[in-house]
């Protein structure tokens, strides 16, 4: 558990190109509203992935730009695809990580941010020693990535250990 860090500028747009949730609070008086909405985009986000956990909570603070995510994944990987599935999301920076998990993973999980000129090769090469495991990363990450050439700078990848 704990606070993960995204680049709020990228990632999936759900809350439409017109104003961000933040924007949109300092025009309208409802903020608690326009939280629960972008909360409740997060949630159906995660869940059109494939992902889902008992008693999954989201909520979503515009002020800060944080994601609270809270409930109990069945493993480890469905709690990361969870947590970087939300942080994956244009104009959040944080994810506050208060899932729980029914079987704990042995090794922790790192998580990497892509930067230019990244591709899955090099990330892998990076972490696991050989650009050949780079499957073991696509594979952590879908859903989420429909094609392994498909990443951008800024994105949160999760890196499972080997």
């Amino acid at each position: 558990m704990g606070i993960l860090s995204f680049i709020k500028e990228a990632g999936e747009k759900l809350f439409g190109a017109a104003s961000t949730p933040a924007q949109a609070a300092s025009a309208a008086p409802d903020l608690a509203a326009l939280n629960k909405t972008a909360g409740d985009a997060i949630a159906t986000y995660i869940r059109s992935q494939g992902l889902d956990a008992t008693n999954l909570q989201v909520t979503y603070d515009g002020t800060s730009h944080t994601v609270t995510v809270a409930g109990e994944a069945a493993d480890q990987p469905t709690k990361d695809k969870i947590l970087v599935a939300a942080g994956n999301v244009q104009n959040v920076d944080k994810v506050d990580d208060q899932l729980t998990v029914t079987t704990p993973a042995a090794a922790p999980t790192q998580f990497h941010t892509v930067v230019s000129g990244d591709n899955l090769w090099k990330i892998a090469e990076k972490y696991y020693g050989s650009g050949a495991k780079n499957d073991v990363i696509f594979q952590a990450n879908t859903p989420m990535l429909k094609s392994p050439d498909k990443i951008y700078p800024g994105q949160v990848l999760v890196i499972p250990p080997v």
